[in-house]
């Protein structure tokens, strides 16, 4: 018996291929094999929103191999990925198939579905085949459509009321007004001083060189109002009022503890447990990798493919938190055997996802062998591949280990005074009793030993400061902290977060600085516009309830056809509605500088398809233009020149030296060139350069006409 299999990719189909005999012939579609058409809208609206999909031309010679090897076949298996988009690669290859000349039966065909690529998932995917399942097809279809009548229909208004060449998207426009609402409030935060009081004291009989440090939370039996701080993912957010706002206030307090007596008021010690994090799902993966390496969703789903694909992880697209029990037992006997009997709880931990309509038949990600080394991912795939396998693996392994024991200590101290003003101080610390889990996940916790003190003891002062503090405004999002919003928002799905992001910096409306998103002042234009003007598209409650309605459709609940029938009718009378909408001026940001063409306008600073440039104010009366060229105070190591930012041809930021090409210096991070650690900076940068330049040369000669 012949049998056909069809997969995405080419690695898929080899690592795939060790487990079945040669009774299997294994087939990729490279993902897509029919799509909507580039050049126009391609949705059929007076008859149901019917998608009119074409084959992808570069597809057609594939496509011929295929109709011929499943003439031949006695069975058809579709082994795409196990989500909605690869069940919809799956029906159109079906349908393509059927379709052909040699019209393949329907009843040839069986879907498979597998969430790891062993030897056991796929013999199992092969003991239970199922059909295509349309449901899944319609939610995939559902929003394929909705993404295409609010892009293509949105866009073209975006040219006549913004500027040409823009481009709107049903979830990414609401990702950006996230960034811009946040930039909106960091610019009208309003800083303000307070003030903290630490006191260093010592027993009695203890060193005066030495002493325990304590900070004061009360006065006359009130808390001190200080201002809050919020640990955000992104970095910390303080606010608020407080009792000590003045230098006068604080230097007050401080010269009454001068010569005072102090004494020990309550000292409570307590234990408690700190528990691991449940394994990752497509979200959480992308937060850490983001936090850890700095690397942005793309790349890091990227990377994640190719380990799903060589069978080291399970299938990286899953909003579960749940792992099977065969996998939970492996992960328990290899902590006993590894760590010992303490660092494993004496019943398995079972999560439970958070989130609404959670697939809960997939799982969460996890290693699909857990003796399975680092290092054996290293050899075979690189250090990159290895980096985030070792992120997966130790996150799924410490999810099953023990929970940490750890014991605090809290001292309060009173002012002993004459003086009616009563003061109480507080010194906290804590120390690691067992490790746990945090054996294999170390994380941020010092241990902050304090000396034994008894209550009523007296302790004597060494000396007193006040430390000025600012408030500091809400931080810019970065990638784990936009991930972890459009999760909580319930903006997109899990599988999208990477694209809803590369696409907005893609198209300039933001830039990374710092690692740190910044609206453009195209992209706060383009926000502005649409908020104004399509405020119940352009809206989070909005876009989060067309994604249950997609869940509905895909569980069979809902028929797509009449969901898109309710968005678009609204949708197109507000269309109508903003023909006669005002156009929209994009700031610039103007310099001193004299134009040299013109000698009467002044330079000022645009942005375009490429990125920012120098033009006239006059435009367009002149139509002068030149590079914008974004300096660092560091000198290229190699000659002396300045160190510029540059940027490859996909965008990505590298550091140059300004006198290219005579000098071909180039590093990836600003460290390496303050450190010097040129090993770290890699060639390739380098071979970049070379490249970005040749292609900024093209983008000069129209970023005139493309811009204005």
């Amino acid at each position: 018996m012949k049998n056909l299999v069809i997969v995405e990719s080419p690695t898929k189909a080899r690592t795939i291929s060790r487990f079945l005999g040669k009774d299997y012939d294994i087939k990729f579609s490279m993902g897509h094999i029919m799509d909507l058409p580039k050049s126009k809208l391609g949705i059929d609206i007076e008859h149901n929103f019917a998608p009119q999909y074409e084959v992808i031309e570069d597809k057609k010679k594939l496509i011929s191999e295929l109709q011929s090897l499943a003439k031949s076949a006695d069975t058809i298996l579709l082994a795409t990925d196990p989500d909605r988009e690869g069940e919809a690669i799956s029906a159109n290859i079906q349908e393509i198939l059927m379709e052909g000349k040699n019209k393949i039966a329907k009843d040839k065909f069986k879907r498979i579905v597998f969430h790891e690529i062993t030897e056991g998932a796929i013999r199992d995917a092969l003991d239970h085949p199922r059909s295509v399942d349309d449901n899944l097809v319609s939610a995939q279809t559902a929003r394929r459509v909705l993404d295409r009548l609010v892009g293509y229909q949105l866009s073209p208004v975006l040219w006549k009321k913004v500027r040409r060449g823009l481009s709107a998207g049903r979830v990414q426009s609401v990702a950006l007004r996230l960034l811009v609402e946040r930039e909106r409030e960091i610019e009208k935060f309003g800083k303000e001083p307070y003030f903290t009081i630490h006191v260093l004291l010592t027993p009695e009989s203890g060193s005066k060189n030495q002493g325990t440090e304590f900070e004061l939370t009360e006065i006359n039996s009130e808390k001190i109002e200080i201002k809050q701080t919020l640990h955000l993912y992104d970095g910390d957010y303080s606010f608020g009022k407080t009792t000590i706002d003045t230098q006068e206030k604080a230097d007050g307090i401080v010269a009454q503890f001068h010569g005072r007596q102090f004494s020990v008021n309550d000292v409570a010690t307590r234990q408690s447990k700190r528990s691991p994090y449940p394994p990752f799902t497509t979200s959480t993966l992308q937060q850490q990798a983001a936090q850890r390496f700095g690397l942005p969703g793309k790349r890091t789903m990227s990377l994640a493919q190719k380990l799903y694909e060589e069978g080291y992880i399970t299938y990286h697209r899953t909003d579960s938190v749940i792992m099977s029990q065969i996998a939970v037992g492996q992960i328990r006997d290899y902590v006993q055997n590894n760590f010992g009997n303490e660092y494993i709880p004496a019943a398995p931990r079972f999560y439970f996802t958070k989130q609404k309509n959670a697939q809960e038949a997939h799982e969460a990600i996890r290693p699909t062998k857990v003796p399975t080394t680092t290092e054996k991912v290293k050899a075979d795939l690189g250090d990159a591949y290895a980096k985030l396998y070792d992120l997966i693996w130790k996150r799924a392994v410490a999810s099953q280990m023990s929970d940490a024991l750890i014991e605090s200590t809290t001292v309060l101290v009173d002012a002993v005074s004459e003086n009616p003003e009563k003061y109480r101080l507080k010194a906290s610390g804590s120390v690691l009793l067992f490790d746990g889990f945090l054996k294999l996940t170390p994380q941020a916790l010092e241990d902050t030993r304090l000396p034994k003190f008894m209550s009523g003891e007296v302790l004597s002062f060494i000396s007193a400061r006040a430390d000025a503090h600012e408030t500091t405004p809400p931080p810019r999002y970065n990638d784990a902290s936009l991930i972890k919003t459009l999760e909580e928002k319930e903006i997109g799905r899990p599988s999208t977060y990477a694209s809803i992001i590369s696409t907005i910096t893609d198209r300039g409306y933001v830039e990374r600085a710092d690692r740190k998103f910044l609206p453009t002042a195209v992209g706060m234009a383009v926000n502005d516009f649409l908020v104004k003007n399509f405020s119940t598209i352009d809206d989070i409650p909005f876009t989060a309830a067309m994604e249950y309605q997609l869940d509905d459709i895909a569980s069979g609940q809902k028929e797509w056809t009449s969901m898109m029938s309710d968005f678009y009718k609204p949708f197109a009378q507000k269309m109508s509605e903003v023909e006669n909408a005002e156009r929209v001026k994009i700031p610039v940001e103007e310099t001193d500088e004299i134009c040299p063409q013109c000698q009467k306008g002044h330079l000022v600073v645009r942005t375009g398809r490429f990125g920012k440039f120098f033009s006239c104010s006059t435009f367009p009366d002149c139509n002068f233009t030149k590079p914008y060229v974004e300096e660092t105070n560091l000198l290229c190591p190699k000659d002396g020149g300045k160190v510029i930012i540059k940027k490859t041809h996909k965008g990505r930021k590298f550091y140059g030296c300004s006198n290219y090409p005579k000098c071909d210096f180039a590093a990836w991070k600003l460290e390496d060139i303050k450190t010097g650690n040129f090993a770290g900076a890699k060639k390739k940068a380098e071979d970049t350069s070379l490249k970005a330049t040749k292609k900024s040369n093209t983008a000069k000669k129209v970023v005139h006409q493309k811009t204005h």
